[in-house]
């Protein structure tokens, strides 16, 4: 009899165990994805800079400059704040996933639809298709910020 309350008390533990691991895995990929991807942004958007400030700038119009610059602008500051919420985020709960996710694909699609436009004009065929992506791109970092703002109040109430 008691052999067989052993057993049932390891196998709980091992479920337990199995459980926690799932969790911590999780968390540790949506920890790595916001860093690396985090960190990537950022050396792209530094390279990126550099790129539009010495290669282009005599390529480039007043507004085509203005406008990669605003898309290197963008891609940096979240860059940023991905880094930022990295290190801050318990990643506990699926806002905070929601969260990464929206800021991650909002800036991959808001800097490098506008990087796409401004260069595929430049040498020819502007890419035309690219042009409602930028909005929806810019939507998504709307819906991460808010998402921010109410991760901020939401134990409040």
């Amino acid at each position: 009899m008691e052999s067989n309350n052993l057993i049932t008390i390891f196998r709980a533990h091992l479920h337990y165990n199995q459980t926690d691991n799932a969790n911590h895995f999780q968390y540790m990929e949506q920890l790595l994805l916001a860093q690396v991807v985090g960190a990537l942004l950022g050396f792209l958007g530094v390279l990126l800079g550099a790129f539009g400030a010495h290669y282009l700038k005599r390529r480039l119009s007043e507004d085509q400059a203005r406008s990669f610059e605003t898309g290197v602008r963008y891609q940096l500051f979240h860059a940023i704040l991905l880094l930022v919420l990295s290190f801050n985020l318990s990643f506990t709960s699926p806002l905070e996933g929601y969260m990464v996710s929206a800021f991650l694909w909002g800036t991959l699609l808001f800097s490098f639809s506008i990087y796409g436009l401004v260069l595929s004009e430049v040498y020819g065929r502007k890419w035309r298709f690219l042009g409602p992506v930028t909005p929806l791109g810019g939507l998504l970092l709307l819906v991460g910020w808010a998402l921010l703002g109410y991760s901020f109040v939401a134990n409040l109430f």
